[in-house]
């Protein structure tokens, strides 16, 4: 059997990890530079935060289709769910204020970017406690 064999469930919760733990130190790292007001990183921390909001959202999809998980829908894997495929929004207007900051260099917009990151961060520090945890 290979590593890469669909009943081996490595790669999708490697993957998945991978993303979830990119995108929230993208997202921490967007509100700590936003905090300090500097306008590039802020941006370039929300830029690295999609590509790793797909890979975690497609591997987390993955492995909820490889563990059997489809047709169940435990408290612990629903919030992880709500909180990962509507954030989405979220992230991509805290990306628009960074842009907006960025290009303008209005302080309204730098703290528009803060707390879109912050409010993310949030919303993903609860979906990594409700999937660490298993709630019922």
């Amino acid at each position: 059997m290979t590593l890469l064999a669909s009943t081996h469930p490595f790669w999708p919760l490697f993957l998945h990890v991978l993303g979830t733990m990119t995108l929230f130190g993208a997202v921490l790292a967007a509100l700590v530079t936003a905090a300090a007001g500097l306008r590039r990183a802020a941006f370039a921390s929300l830029l690295v935060a999609l590509p790793a909001w797909v890979v975690a959202l497609g591997a987390g999809h993955w492995l909820e289709h490889d563990e059997g998980l489809s047709g169940a829908s435990p408290t612990w894997l629903q919030l992880g769910r709500n909180v990962l495929e509507p954030g989405v929004l979220v992230l991509l207007l805290a990306l628009a204020a960074a842009w907006w900051w960025r290009s303008s260099g209005k302080q309204a917009a730098g703290r528009a970017t803060a707390a879109l990151a912050g409010i993310y961060l949030v919303l993903l520090t609860v979906a990594m406690l409700a999937m660490s945890g298993k709630w019922s």
